[in-house]
């Protein structure tokens, strides 16, 4: 007579695991980018907020990787159409994203794939310095390259009159935030490289 078969532990993926930290780690990243939201200041002539978002927004792509990037970033835009204060300065609601801002917002989640394929291989390994700068850059370029055409197109500007108002006055800090941006990715690259994308 042959005994029963043992129990066997279910594996991760059975378990859901994954699931439930790749949906942690979106929130998290969500939360971030509010949070990073709140530390804004209005620059003339427009008074486009100057935040810590795009540090957020690019450390995103960096971490996660493009899907679950462009996931936390949609989540945060979620949150803020339902009515979360959630956008720069305790803005929220559709408006916000209709508006002169909203071009940039939009650039936070179109972002994530350019980024997160630059700076990882298929295989979810971290590229080197090069390319995480490229990367940085290049995510950059779409949130601006999206965001001064929309502000352009909302307050009747032109090209000119758009880039004083929406790119200009946040290179200095633009600098500084991509050096931040680009030091933390390298920082989490051995955690973001166990997952694929």
């Amino acid at each position: 007579m042959t005994p029963p078969p043992r129990e066997q532990s279910l594996p991760d993926d059975a378990r859901g695991l994954p699931l439930l930290r790749d949906l942690l780690a979106c929130s998290v990243f969500a939360l971030l980018t509010s949070l990073a939201a709140q530390a804004s200041i209005p620059l003339p002539p427009d008074w486009v907020p100057m935040s810590l978002q795009t540090l957020a927004v690019l450390c995103a792509a960096l971490c996660l990787g493009p899907r679950l990037g462009a996931v936390s970033m949609l989540l945060y835009l979620l949150l803020g159409v339902l009515g979360g204060a959630v956008f720069a300065q305790g803005s929220k609601g559709f408006a916000v994203l209709l508006g002169q801002t909203g071009g940039y917002l939009v650039g936070f989640v179109l972002c994530q794939p350019v980024v997160g394929m630059i700076a990882r291989r298929r295989d979810g390994a971290a590229r080197g310095w090069l390319a995480m700068i490229a990367a940085v850059l290049a995510g950059n370029a779409v949130v601006f390259g999206l965001g001064v055409p929309w502000l352009a197109l909302t307050n009747g500007y032109g090209p000119g009159r758009a880039l004083e108002g929406g790119f200009y006055p946040f290179i200095p800090g633009l600098i500084v935030k991509s050096i931040g941006a680009v030091a933390i990715g390298r920082l989490a690259a051995p955690l973001a490289s166990r997952r694929p994308w």
